[in-house]
């Protein structure tokens, strides 16, 4: 099982990268399967480069830093 708290450490670390282009990430939720839901916010949101950036930047992080985490996806409905 993924500690959430484990997560939302790492996108700290992540954070400041994204806020340094106008945007930024928000933690929804983690799943039992390790499915990571966030929602990217400011310019992050609209960009057309934000799947490129879950896949590439927050999925490979969290990946390589927090043991079970599968998947970013982002949030649905928020």
């Amino acid at each position: 099982m993924v500690d959430k708290n484990d997560v939302a450490a790492v996108l700290e670390l992540i954070r400041p990268s994204l806020q340094a282009d106008g945007g930024d990430v928000k933690l929804v939720d983690v799943d039992a399967d390790g499915v990571v839901s966030v929602e990217l916010q400011g310019a992050c949101k609209g960009c057309p480069m934000s799947q490129m950036t879950l896949a590439n930047g927050v999925e490979r992080i969290l990946k390589e830093r927090v043991p079970g985490v599968t998947k970013v996806i982002p949030a649905q409905g928020v």
